[in-house]
């Protein structure tokens, strides 16, 4: 079959590999119908996150028909339309139980190589490096998709699959990160990053019951997003003091509650721009950037929470006096997908959110080359890829 292959930093190529064949009882086979380019996935190609491996199957959104299944599959059959989430979850482990999927603890075959790195190995996750498994992505023709009776959602409805694949990752994330905030009616919250996670984020804390919403990002088209189709208030980081714009706008208060939606590879002032792989020749070189994450750190109002869907791999300097001094929470994580997967397809199908309008770039997985430079470089007002095997 073919894919989407990482071979070193800032090099992605379109490849043919082997087809996955069914390894255990519980795997299925799913034939991927579509898939898509995830901001996490420039994390890969420009280095930031560790123990990359060359000829590692890239990909972590995706969807399609069941083709085969395990015997210990009794949930699904042949020729059916799911939605695979990007975490994988065993269902029965003790963080499965409480709900905690993306802290499974038998799902990551490479475990001791997490442990070491963090202390405890987190979930496996589809396409993203061995820290979480070395599992084959969903940028490919077919996959193979451990605890298959667990994690993919069905889809029942005649919605196109660009209506539905971003529940794979990008819409639960954005509403886990907006929930993770705890919005009480009349909240402000402000939101660093308007890519898709943050266009989500802002749509999801509205339907939560934030009065406002502030989104900050330097990208005109990602800017232009938020206002026109998520509805939120912006700032433009390039040209404003981010910290004195929000602490004027909430009357000097701060927002009650903050969300960094934007991770390991934020950019300040005088930085606005593309993300390369500057200063990175293996995986892990690239230093983790906490411009963000001190913003929200510094200017939320005290008692209010901060909420990390932003993924980093490394450590931090941050203002961590100012977050305990002033009582703030924090919340952040990978997504539990499984936890939200059907509740937010209800929502889809009841047309309370629309997905598909943060799509500016759609192609073929033979694209993806391309496709991968044009969204790292934020060239054509590139703001969420989408693509077809």
């Amino acid at each position: 079959m073919r894919a989407l292959v990482w071979h070193a930093v800032g090099d992605i190529r379109y490849d043919t590999v082997e087809d996955p064949i069914i390894e255990d009882d519980r795997d299925i086979i799913v034939k991927v119908t579509s898939t898509a380019i995830c901001g996490s996935d420039l994390h890969l190609m420009n280095g930031v996150i560790p123990e990359m491996r060359e000829g590692d199957i890239l990909g972590h959104e995706f969807m399609g028909e069941v083709v085969e299944t395990g015997s210990g599959v009794g949930n699904l059959k042949k020729g059916d339309r799911v939605v695979v989430p990007f975490t994988i979850s065993c269902g029965e482990c003790f963080f499965c139980e409480k709900g905690l999927y993306s802290a499974c603890d038998n799902s990551n075959r490479k475990a001791d190589l997490a442990a070491e790195a963090m202390g405890h190995a987190p979930a496996g996750l589809f396409g993203y490096s061995h820290l979480t498994g070395g599992y084959a992505g969903g940028q490919a023709e077919y996959v193979r998709v451990p605890y298959g009776d667990v994690g993919p959602v069905k889809v029942d409805s005649d919605l196109r699959d660009d209506q539905v694949l971003f529940l794979s990752d990008i819409f639960p994330t954005g509403w886990m990160a907006a929930e993770n905030c705890g919005i009480e009616e009349g909240d402000t919250v402000a939101i660093w990053g308007c890519g898709p996670v943050g266009q989500f984020a802002i749509r999801s804390a509205y339907l939560m019951g934030a009065e406002h919403v502030i989104a900050i990002d330097c990208v005109p088209e990602r800017l232009e997003m938020a206002e026109e189709r998520s509805k939120a208030e912006t700032i433009d980081y390039s040209n404003d003091n981010v910290i004195e714009r929000l602490k004027e706008m909430t009357k000097g208060r701060g927002p009650d509650r903050c969300i960094d939606a934007v991770g390991a590879e934020a950019h300040g002032h005088e930085t606005c721009g593309a993300v390369k792989p500057e200063g990175a020749k293996k995986p892990g070189d690239k230093a983790d950037n906490g411009t963000a994450l001190s913003d929200a750190l510094t200017v939320c109002r005290k008692g209010g929470t901060v909420s990390i869907p932003g993924v980093y791999a490394k450590e931090l300097t941050l203002p961590f006096g100012a977050a305990m001094n002033k009582g703030l929470t924090l919340k952040m994580g990978q997504t539990h997908m499984q936890k939200y997967l059907s509740p937010l397809l209800d929502r889809v199908q009841n047309g309370e959110v629309i997905l598909d309008d943060i799509i500016t770039h759609r192609g073929e997985l033979k694209d993806g080359e391309r496709l991968y430079k044009t969204f790292r470089d934020k060239d054509d007002g590139c703001i969420k890829v989408f693509l077809t095997p």
